[in-house]
């Protein structure tokens, strides 16, 4: 846009009013100044939260920074694996173990080249859609079934269940069980008997 002081010479202000011009004055400051106090009622409506302290910084030794890597990063792992003796290949796959080389997690970036059945400690939803997650490192057999959970038996292992008791059918046109007498009550009064013909 051309400027246009040589139109504005000789006008005291140059078409912006008294001090619209000059600064930050008719603003009330520049930035945050003034939001405790003339522009308070500002801050409370825009940034309630501006002012004091929220919550806290955790200690640097207890925040974990576990060692990571991209899905597609892992044909270049291969070398580092190999000394590790921590891959082996079963037809077109390749089975790793990242565990073996320091590696916690698994990331789904990039694209896998071949084929993977990879075993590590944590995997993102979107690394299992591109390669097979083991959950158990590549050569370990397969563990003892584990024994359901409750009170322990004379041996050391489960409780066996206690034996149900056996319900035997009441026959159909057997008469009903008699009824408890009400205890503190009379007895309840027995019909007439027919006298005999």
């Amino acid at each position: 846009m051309p400027s246009r002081t040589r139109k504005f010479r000789g006008s005291r202000t140059h078409g912006r009013g008294i001090k619209a011009g000059r600064g930050a004055g008719k603003q009330g400051g520049r930035g945050n100044a003034g939001l405790h106090k003339y522009k308070f009622k500002s801050m409370l409506i825009y940034a309630p939260d501006h002012f004091g302290r929220h919550g806290f910084k955790r200690p640097p030794e207890s925040v974990a920074h576990p060692e990571a890597v991209n899905v597609g990063d892992l044909v270049h792992l291969l070398p580092r694996l190999e000394a590790e003796k921590a891959v082996k290949v079963e037809g077109e796959t390749r089975v790793v173990d990242l565990s073996a080389i320091g590696i916690e997690r698994l990331l789904g970036g990039g694209v896998a080249e071949g084929k993977w059945k990879v075993y590590v400690e944590h995997a993102s939803e979107h690394a299992k859609e591109k390669v097979e997650v083991l959950s158990s490192p590549p050569g370990t057999p397969p563990g003892d079934p584990k024994l359901p959970k409750g009170p322990k038996g004379p041996t050391g292992g489960a409780a066996p269940a206690a034996a149900a008791k056996p319900v035997t059918p009441k026959p159909s046109g057997a008469p009903a069980a008699p009824k408890a007498k009400p205890s503190g009550g009379a007895a309840p009064a027995s019909p007439a008997a027919k006298p005999s013909a």
